[in-house]
């Protein structure tokens, strides 16, 4: 095949920046490891930042969005014996919307459908070629075991955190931090007990309350590394989510419910810099990282792809290659503002075996909770930085 740009990875940022490049008169082909019913399946991030809200409804994906999404005004932070209400809107007039990732990858993948998007799921083999060159390509075998060959002018990598697009780009430089815990999330069926997030520092280790919806509620433990979730059954998940999360404090219920997933998830931040290699270019999973303590995974995706569309439509329609060759520099000064943000809630909100550490993080959140300045500055980078920030 011939085209414009080669995308590898047909997850929310492969699918979005197709649905930009083809506003622009730009055309791509994607192609994908997974099924369409296994990418759409995943379950991930659930807060949309404003700006990532606004930038779906400009491209004609928020119909559903704004008939399904809930939109909250702030969060609440909890410790022992305290919860205090930061107001998002009140502070910066600005909201975030909670919409699973996997409704966002099915109005999207809809919408390419519709478009008559070229993709191939279920291939193999990956493998990027002479991104040096004007001419780059993609190879792979197909689900039908034959070999493909995608020819282009670019290739964008929206592959994750292993796919071969990063590998692709040599002698990087690299940043990571391994966290020592990690979270054990579930999903239950079970209509969430609060009207907005609570998150919560205690003693015996962090605790999330989110949502999917009106009738799924979506929780979180802080775990040791390498917990076995066997280890946790249905009542050890409640207990520890009812201690944690303050029930009976004011009043107060947390409503346990049928769990119908559990999974360990560990806490890393990880930052790859050039974004960029010749024609080849770099979005989402597949050049950061961040712990989801900050809400930042899936938004941090949608703004590296609003950034590199008209950057990739200056080069390849207007033959302009200025924003392109700035795309790497432009995306990562949000990266890093998203990472630092990310690596600050993570660190103020899960406990160590450190007593001083601990009281370090009590005097934090109190400082947030009493002082209009801290919250602002939590606030702003929660519900989201202008994209090209």
């Amino acid at each position: 095949m011939r085209t414009q740009v080669a995308i590898i990875g047909a997850g929310p940022a492969g699918l979005l920046l197709s649905q930009l490049l083809d506003a622009a008169g730009v055309e791509s082909v994607i192609v994908e490891t997974r099924s369409r019913e296994y990418v759409e399946a995943r379950i991930r991030a659930g807060i949309l930042e404003q700006s990532t809200v606004d930038l779906l409804r400009s491209c004609g994906l928020g119909e559903r969005l704004d008939t399904e999404g809930d939109v909250h005004r702030g969060i609440h932070l909890q410790w022992p014996r305290e919860r205090h209400h930061l107001d998002f809107s009140e502070l910066i007039g600005r909201t975030v919307t909670v919409y699973g990732q996997t409704e966002v990858t099915k109005d999207l993948g809809r919408a390419r459908a519709a478009a008559g998007q070229e993709i191939v799921y279920e291939v193999s083999g990956t493998a990027v070629h002479d991104p040096e060159t004007e001419r780059p390509s993609v190879t792979y075998t197909g689900p039908d075991g034959r070999p493909g060959r995608i020819e282009a002018d670019v290739v964008v990598g929206c592959d994750g955190s292993f796919g071969p697009a990063r590998a692709a780009v040599p002698d990087p430089q690299t940043w990571e931090r391994v966290y020592p815990y990690s979270w054990l999330g579930i999903l239950a069926d079970v209509a969430p007990s609060t009207d907005e997030l609570i998150y919560a520092w205690h003693p015996d280790g962090f605790a999330l309350h989110s949502m999917r919806s009106a009738t799924v509620s979506r929780l979180y433990l802080q775990v040791p590394n390498g917990t076995d979730v066997a280890t946790w059954s249905d009542d050890r998940i409640w207990t520890a989510l009812a201690t944690r999360l303050g029930h009976g404090q004011d009043g107060w219920t947390l409503n346990p419910g049928p769990i119908t997933e559990k999974s360990v998830l560990p806490m890393r931040s990880f930052v790859q810099q050039p974004m960029r290699h010749g024609r080849l270019f770099l979005a989402g999973d597949a050049a950061h990282i961040v712990p989801p303590t900050g809400a930042k995974g899936l938004n941090l995706a949608v703004a590296d792809v609003a950034l590199l569309a008209p950057a990739l439509a200056s080069l390849l329609r207007d033959k302009d290659p200025a924003p392109a060759e700035a795309y790497s520099d432009t995306a990562l000064r949000r990266v890093w503002r998203c990472t630092h943000f990310s690596w600050w809630m993570t660190t103020m909100l899960h406990t160590s075996e450190d007593p001083f550490d601990a009281q370090l993080q009590l005097s934090q959140l109190r400082w947030l909770a009493t002082s209009e300045a801290g919250a602002t500055g939590l606030a702003e980078n929660y519900a989201g930085l202008p994209i090209g920030f």
